[in-house]
This record gives C-alpha cells, structure tokens and sequence, in this order.
C-alpha cells in the first residue's frame, strides 16, 4: 500500500513540463485546463504525455485500458499548432479523451467489444459521436476494457471481464467489482487516466460503473447523441454518454456530441430538443422548488445505502424541494418485454454491424461470433455464451412478438409509467440510489447486484446521472436523478445543485 501511494505522489507531484511545475489531477477540469492551454502554461503534447504516463504506471494495478492510441501524441501536436494559429475549436480542444472499446474509431486502434473475435477488426469510419469529438479538438487517447459485448452475453458474468481484456478492477478497492459494462471507462475517469471518457449504455451500464467508481455518469435520451458506429445490443435502448468526475465537465462533453445523424434515425427527434451548451444549465440554486419523486423499489435491501440516501434526501429538502414517495414505475412485465426486444435487436443490430466490417474481419453474424467463442478456449473457458444463442434463436425484428413486446415495454414505462407519474405529481424528476458498493469479484458467482434503479429510465429510452452520494466504508455509492424524455437541462440543473452543496467525491486510494 506505501509503494502504491507513493508512485501516486510521485505521479501527481513530479510530472513536470516547461511551463508546469505540477499537475493537480485531484482538482483538473475541462475549464481549468482549457485555461491553462490558452495561456500558454501548458501544452496540448504536455498534457497527453502527462495522462499516458499515468495510464502506464497505474494501468497495471487497474487494468483499465484494451488499447493505447498510438498516433495520440500526433494528434496533440496538430492541437497545439492549432491554438498557436488561432484556429481554437472550443473546450474540448486538446481534452484527452478516452473510449469505451465498442465505439468505432477509423484510426490504428480495433474496435473489438472485448471479444478475440474482433481483435484486428479496424472500422471503416469513426463514429459519429467520434467525429464530433475529433472535430472538437478532443485527443482520443485510447481505448477501456468493457464487459463483453457490453455485458449481453453469458447467464452469468463478471462485469469488467473480456475474452480480450481480462479483469478490470476498481481503484477504491482493487479485489472490488468496477461494475459495467463501461467498467473501463468509469474506472479510467476515477483513476485520472483522462478528464472525459465516453461509456455506452442499454440498462445500467454508465450509471452502475458510475456509482461503482465514484464518478458522474450520465446517460441521455435515446436519440440524443448518434449511436450509429457503436457495436449494438438494443437499437431502442442503447446511448452512448459521458463520464467525467463532476457535472459540469459531463454537461460540457454533452453538448459536443449531439447532432443529427442520416445513419440514426433517431437523432431527428432531438431537432429543437438539443444544445450545444449544456453549462447554462448548472445552478446553484437548481434544488429550489423543485418537485422529486423518490422511487422506492432500490429501498430496504442495504441499510448502509438507505442511511446515505435519506441523509442526501434531506440536504434537498433543505434546500427547497419537495419530495414524494413512489413506490412502482412499470412491472415485472414491462422487464420481461425490454428483456425480449434486446434478444431480438441484439441480433439484428449485430448482423448490421457485422456485414459493413471490412471483408478481412471473419465473422460476417452473429452465428459466426457463436462457433468462434465455441472453440475459443478463453472466450467460453469462464463464463458461457448463452445470451448469444438465445438471440440467434430469435426471427426478423418484422415478427409480432418483437413488435408487440417493444409497444407494451413502451407503453408502461413510458405513458403509463414515468411520463403519467410526472405529470400527475407536477414532479421535475426521479430520485434513487443508483446501486450498492462494489461487491468483491468472483468469476465463479458472477455479478451480485445487491439494488439498483436504472431500469426505469433505461427502458423507456429517458435520461438519467448519476452523482457521488457518499461512502460505504472505503467504498462510493450514487445517487441518480432521472425523468421524462429530453429533460437534460432539468436534470443537470437538479444533480450540479446536489453536487455542489454536498462534494461528496474523494479520489480513490488503489487499496490492495
């Protein structure tokens, strides 16, 4: 533990550059840094070294990363001559930036899901989310560990574990779960490996790994940000979005990203729903009256967890809110119905994702992706494939049990859920802990979510943050805000105003 700690001071207080005679990781924001780029007191290629000999000192304990970029460097040379010319993109410029690794970059990094079968599977494109960033200025420094295929996969799993990227750890306590599947994103950002990562989520998968790693996790409307170049699981369910150690660096990173995308036909909906700017939205006073609906289902299953939500309840009645109990949004079915769109788009989308891969990539459907784990002795030696055959079994996304489970998921959760429940209340959001504090990894158990609360939100397609709530021990929980379809600005306004009268967030410690 001594060794460890020291390395981290070293890290923190030695990295010196021509203009810097330290970096403060603890305290680094987009802003701050943004600021420091323009002034001159530090450099876009300073800055990018500084965070990869991070990555290459705490890597090994954490083992956040798939894959670092090697043309990172290059392309924090092409940023600085940039703000030396006058050409300044905005506040991403020069940000480093790291990606969940089934977000598809055009570059000499695969895209792999985690899974050997995709090991040197180079896109054709970068995402759109990705363009976004590059044209931003955003340095992509690398690639994060995931759960496989983002955790749709086997009837059991350990969240953070890839056929290609092994174990990923959780920095508060290393033999702890990261949880998932944007375990390496989470991680990555708690770790200080970079000031923005981008993780992706069907149900939970940013906000679990949020809670998890003690960072801001949040996951927009669906068809808010483009998921065209993101390997799929649900094309109802699925949204890529930012993760970063506090609200504002997440609004900023939010507005970068959105746009409508031709190869999403989603995205049309967000027309005069989006902005470019979501910092205006971050209040102080952003608690004052408003309405919150305290969703009850996550209650009563860990007193540790109660203890700290209630306590977080409290501050925002001290601050002017009002609160209201809700004790159900959908059922058991609704869970059943989005259970079974996600086996039927799941393999869709795959087979989609699939054929526009590069005639050198072998697998061409997601029959080949099940005999090729079949016979790989790693991908299917721990945990089995069984989410993949089930899928396979299903027909054409035409079939009426397809549509019919899609409409009803919608309707209870959407109409009679969370939109009737708002409007009825006058609520402005939804308030739940997000989880319980990481659990110690087992591959033989698998997973053991003790609670959570990202279904509702997750499958109606809503937005959803997740927000430092305190510590279990030496280990985070969340709290999340979550509402009705493109309610970002509300949201952000509700969890900054939390955030900022609480600051809850303590780096982590890397304890063996």
């Amino acid at each position: 533990m001594k060794k460890i700690s020291l390395i981290i001071n070293v890290l923190i207080f030695s990295f010196c550059n021509s203009h810097a005679q330290r970096f403060d990781f603890e305290n680094a924001t987009i802003e701050s840094v943004g600021k420091d780029l323009r002034k001159g007191k530090l450099s876009v290629v300073d800055l990018t070294q500084i965070y990869l000999k991070r990555i290459d000192s705490l890597n090994p304990l954490v083992n956040a990363m798939i894959v670092i970029n090697p043309e990172a460097l290059a392309l924090a040379r092409k940023a600085d001559l940039e703000l030396k010319g006058g050409l300044d993109r905005g506040k991403l410029h020069g940000i480093p930036v790291i990606l969940k690794d089934n977000i598809d970059t055009h570059d000499k990094m695969p895209t792999t899901a985690g899974s050997r079968a995709l090991a040197k599977s180079i896109a054709q494109n970068d995402a759109f989310i990705v363009k976004k960033l590059r044209d931003a200025g955003a340095i992509i420094l690398g690639k994060a560990n995931l759960s496989e295929w983002a955790n749709f996969r086997s009837s059991k799993s350990s969240s953070g574990w890839s056929g290609l990227g092994n174990q990923t750890h959780n920095p508060y306590k290393l033999d702890c779960n990261p949880c998932g599947s944007s375990a390496g994103s989470g991680v990555a950002v708690s770790s200080d490996f970079c000031l923005l990562a981008i993780g992706t989520e069907t149900n939970g998968s940013i906000v679990c790994p949020a809670n998890a790693n003690g960072v801001v996790g949040f996951k927009p409307t669906v068809g808010l940000l483009s998921r065209s170049g993101i390997i799929p699981i649900s094309y109802s369910q699925d949204t890529p979005g930012p993760m970063t150690r506090n609200v504002t660096d997440a609004a900023i990173a939010l507005g970068f990203m959105t746009g409508v995308d031709t190869k999403d036909s989603l995205t049309k909906e967000s027309i005069g729903k989006s902005y470019f700017d979501y910092s205006q939205f971050l209040l102080k006073s952003g608690l004052k009256g408003k309405r919150l609906g305290i969703f009850q289902p996550p209650l009563g299953k860990m007193k540790s967890v109660d203890s700290l939500f209630f306590r977080a309840v409290g501050y925002m009645k001290s601050q002017g809110a009002e609160v209201f109990e809700i004790p159900i949004i959908g059922t058991k079915e609704t869970g059943r119905s989005s259970f079974e769109v996600l086996l039927y788009e799941f393999k869709d989308g795959l087979n989609k994702y699939f054929a526009e891969l590069p005639a050198s990539v072998k697998i061409r459907s997601i029959d080949d992706l099940f005999t090729f784990n079949a016979s790989d002795q790693i991908e299917t030696g721990i945990f089995d494939q069984k989410l993949i055959g089930d899928a396979i079994k299903k027909g054409p996304i035409t079939d009426q049990a397809y549509l019919a489970a899609k409409a009803k998921m919608h309707k209870e959760m959407r109409e009679e859920g969370i939109d009737k429940i708002m409007n009825d209340l006058k609520l402005d959001a939804f308030i739940a802990p997000t989880g319980s504090p990481a659990w110690k990894t087992d591959w033989q158990k698998g997973d053991t979510f003790h609670l959570g609360s990202s279904s509702p939100a997750a499958i109606a397609g809503y937005p959803n943050i997740s927000v430092p709530m305190g510590f279990v021990g030496e280990l985070p929980v969340n709290i999340s805000f979550f509402g009705k379809a493109y309610s970002e600005p509300q949201l952000l306004s509700i969890a900054y105003a939390y955030e900022q009268g609480t600051l809850h967030r303590k780096s982590p410690k890397f304890l063996k």
